[in-house]
C-alpha cells in the first residue's frame, strides 16, 4: 500500500503540480492581455476628453485670429 501512495505522490509532483502550475500563469498571462472594463471606460472618457479640448482649443484659435490678424498666418 505503502508503495502505491509513494507512486500517485511522485506522479502528482512530476506530472499533474506542474501542468497545473503551467496552466496558472497561461490564464494570468491571457488576462493581463485583455483590457478591463475598467481601463475601457477610462480610455472612452480620456477619448471624449481630448475631443473636447481639441474643440475648445479650435475655438480659442478661431477667436484669436479674428482679434489679431497679424498674430499668426493662416495655413
Amino acid at each position: 500500500m505503502s508503495e502505491l501512495l509513494t507512486l500517485a505522490i511522485v506522479l502528482f509532483l512530476t506530472i499533474v503540480a506542474p501542468l497545473i502550475v503551467v496552466m496558472h500563469f497561461v490564464t494570468k498571462w491571457k488576462q493581463s492581455r485583455e483590457i478591463s472594463t475598467d481601463d475601457e471606460q477610462m480610455l472612452e472618457d480620456l477619448w471624449m476628453l481630448s475631443q473636447r479640448l481639441e474643440d475648445r482649443l479650435v475655438t480659442l484659435e478661431e477667436i484669436l485670429d479674428d482679434e489679431v490678424s497679424d498674430g499668426r498666418k493662416k495655413s
